[in-house]
């Protein structure tokens, strides 16, 4: 991953000084074993329950409350997918945060775990300090999401529909056309900013104004988009129209 934000937002779900609890959702009963021993090795962080499919991650998630989830897409029966939709649907675990794990990064299905409410994505072969640092990133509410999965996957897939019902995605677009109406000249083109990938401190400097100012517009604009956290404004500035897919 090439995103490591250096300013977070102070959604934090996990009190002060608290452990992250993670929660491992993958069939394959080997790789959360070593996703167990790598986690569970870190002071700052801990394994608090395993799942082998998406309905059994729903149950461990409402029993364990954890902060970030380990999500495998493909999964027998309930999917990833249907039990990242599942979790964030429910308002007791809002602040849980779903991170998708992926065989490849790009992958077909990644755009439609964002918008299921999944806080981003990660590849599989990714590197042990990587899979722990994404651990954190989501945790402080941060989207993982690298710039250039931002620019290109992302803007490439929205192009396509993302695999969508057109008539959904048309409704979409325009429910969120709507709300951006609300949004001040600043927070939207702070929203544009957000949508290439650009952290805080990267989008402070782009602006000239301090990172406390940029997190605070960030904040309004999810408020007042509905957004969970920067990830889903990532796919509303461009399923609103506000930002263009570009493919390179």
């Amino acid at each position: 991953m090439d995103h490591t934000p250096t300013d977070l937002p102070s959604a934090t779900p996990a009190e002060p000084g608290a452990p992250i609890k993670v929660l491992l959702a993958d069939d394959q009963a080997l790789l959360r074993s070593a996703f167990r021993v790598l986690v569970d090795s870190e002071p700052d962080m801990e394994v608090v329950g395993e799942a082998s499919d998406g309905a059994q991650a729903l149950a461990v998630t409402r029993r364990e409350r954890p902060d970030v989830v380990l999500m495998d897409i493909r999964m027998p029966g309930t999917d990833g997918l249907a039990a990242t939709r599942m979790i964030s649907a429910d308002p007791e675990l809002a602040a849980v945060r779903v991170v998708m794990l992926t065989t490849f990064e790009v992958d077909e299905y990644v755009v439609s775990a964002l918008r299921a409410g999944a806080s981003g994505f990660l590849g599989k072969g990714a590197e042990p300090e990587e899979l722990l640092n994404a651990i954190r990133v989501a945790a402080a509410g941060e989207a993982l999401l690298s710039p250039a999965a931002t620019k290109g996957l992302i803007a490439t897939f929205l192009a396509q529909g993302g695999g969508a019902d057109p008539a959904a995605a048309g409704a979409s677009a325009g429910m969120h056309a709507e709300r951006l109406a609300a949004l001040t000249v600043r927070e939207r083109e702070v929203l544009v900013h957000v949508a290439a990938g650009l952290s805080n401190d990267g989008i402070a400097v782009r602006l000239e104004v301090s990172p406390l100012t940029v997190k605070t517009h960030v904040n309004r604009a999810m408020a007042k988009l509905g957004a969970r956290d920067r990830a889903q404004l990532v796919v509303i500035a461009y399923e609103s129209g506000l930002v263009r897919p570009r493919v390179e």
